[in-house]
């Protein structure tokens, strides 16, 4: 039967309402029979990478589609395998401040080949690689007609044959005509592919117009955050509470940080005025600053050019419900705000808290984070979503009144950071608030958690303050040591995970709130 085809012809971003179009349409075209890419990977491309995948519709209908990350130059010029490159397919590899173009998946549904849609989305790559100055595109690509000249050649006298078009082969005889040459013969670069007897071309399109960045100030790898490890003490006005604050926002900013990261309630010692009333009715009137404390630490981000993780705070809903929340504020002048999910027993009880819905991770300049407040981050669901969405650093501001409540945070901080291979800063308050129902008196020793791995301390610890004392705790953390980590580490956490025995999902409710 003969498949007919109008002149309609779109070339667009994939987006996640194309998801089940593809999973009827296509099989993975390197892969066993009826294995597909997953919802959860192609939600993490288009996480990490959004302008990197296409799909090419023919009336109204996908018939094709071309993936791609963006990694470093030296990871991929050598051998390598379409494992490695893709972490697993975890994708954990992709690198933003690379600059090779990585192709990990073209595909063309085989009743609309021969009408050169392949060709277009490879112009796509071309273009996406000019326009974001990247040095080149790169992948591996299969010879499928090779196992028939096996027994009489080398590889490198087929690929030779294909060139001078003596052989033809409908994978490397495209990419030849489409202006890629071949760096290399890569082995075992995709183990089940016997029609190419367990070989492939490593293939290279260079962007002539490619810029190196000598004179371009480039994300720095190694990012420098400040803990504040907040002195509780009677403040009587939200004027003298910001006093401090200020004080140390301009402490931290001083050392050139790119993050200063405040406790949990700290800002308790405006409850004192409201002390004749119940507990549950002191904070509420309490939660009547928030959205003034916010404004004063946008401006601060602003003018300190940092970005602030504001700690958390009391905060009424439009649903008239009381939420302790806080807000991340960057130094371009936005904010967003992050929700405790878990209240305490002693919150609900005491002070009728409601936990929030909001999970999410948040860009800034400096990479993919996460914030998790206090309790939240004793249940590893959370962090494991944030992981999923590319987390690189996990922010847990915390209150803790004793030393057992303060290692439950600090040991299940620590295991956050080893099983899901991200650095985690923890900031606690220390002190004592007499006149201040609820909040007597305060544990802390705040903390910058690592893997544990090669290329970080040994016990996984960064840097730690003093136990019970004011100060401020400033410390770097390189991101380029968590991409080698998630592909190379002597353990993979991440990579390693059964996915076939178990995985872990947002129910649909709370889909809307994660997608942000």
């Amino acid at each position: 039967m003969e498949t007919s085809h109008s002149n309609k012809v779109e070339l667009r971003n994939l987006q996640m309402e194309d998801y089940d179009q593809l999973a009827r349409s296509f099989r993975r075209i390197y892969a066993d029979a009826d294995v597909f890419w997953t919802h959860a990977q192609i939600k993490k491309l288009l996480t990490i990478f959004p302008e990197g995948q296409i799909v090419i519709v023919v009336d109204d209908k996908i018939v094709g589609c071309a993936l791609s990350i963006i990694v470093d130059y030296n990871k991929v010029k050598g051998d390598h395998t379409y494992a490695q490159v893709t972490g697993n397919e975890t994708f954990n590899t992709h690198n933003p401040d690379g600059n090779i173009l990585y192709g990990i998946e073209v595909f063309i549904h085989p009743d609309y080949r021969g009408m050169r849609l392949a060709r277009r989305m490879y112009e796509y790559r071309k273009e996406l690689c000019e326009k974001l100055n990247l040095k080149a595109i790169m992948f591996g690509g299969r010879i499928p007609n090779y196992h028939l000249y096996a027994d009489t050649m080398r590889p490198k006298e087929y690929i030779e044959k294909v060139r001078t078009r003596e052989i033809y082969d409908p994978v490397l005889t495209f990419q030849l005509s489409n202006d890629f040459h071949v760096r290399r013969v890569i082995r075992n670069y995709l183990p089940n592919d016997e029609e190419s007897k367990h070989c492939a071309t490593l293939l290279q399109w260079d962007n002539i117009y490619y810029q190196p960045s000598n004179n371009v100030v480039e994300k720095r790898p190694t990012v420098r955050i400040g803990m504040v490890q907040w002195q509780m003490r009677p403040y009587h006005t939200l004027d003298d509470l910001f006093e401090q604050v200020e004080f140390f926002v301009d402490s931290v900013s001083d050392y050139k940080s790119d993050f200063i990261l405040f406790p949990e309630y700290f800002n308790a010692p405006l409850m004192a005025k409201f002390n004749d009333m119940g507990e549950a009715q002191s904070i509420r009137a309490m939660a009547q600053y928030t959205e003034k404390i916010r404004d004063r630490f946008v401006e601060m981000a602003i003018s300190y050019n940092i970005n602030i993780i504001t700690g958390s705070m009391p905060y009424v809903k439009d649903d008239g419900a009381l939420y302790n929340v806080g807000f991340l504020c960057r130094r371009d002048g936005s904010y967003e705000m992050f929700e405790k999910i878990h209240v305490t027993p002693d919150e609900q009880k005491c002070w009728g808290l409601t936990g929030g819905s909001h999970v999410q991770t948040f860009d800034t300049d400096c990479g993919r984070i996460g914030i998790l407040i206090c309790y939240d981050v004793e249940f590893p669901e959370l962090s494991r979503l944030m992981a999923d969405e590319g987390m690189q650093i996990l922010f847990v501001p915390f209150m803790t009144d004793t030393k057992n409540a303060y290692s439950r945070v600090r040991i299940c901080a620590q295991a956050r950071a080893i099983e899901n291979e991200c650095y985690v800063a923890i900031a606690g308050s220390v002190g004592n608030l007499p006149r201040v129902h609820n909040m007597d008196i305060q544990y802390a020793q705040s903390a910058v958690f690592t893997p544990c791995d090669f290329a970080f301390p040994t016990d996984g610890m960064r840097a730690e303050a003093t136990p019970n004392t004011e100060m401020i705790l400033v410390s770097d953390v390189d991101l380029s040591l968590l991409n080698e980590l998630h592909t190379y580490g002597a353990v993979r956490n991440l990579r390693d995970r059964r996915g076939d025995l178990y995985e872990l999902k947002i129910k649909p409710a709370a889909k809307q709130d994660i997608e942000g």
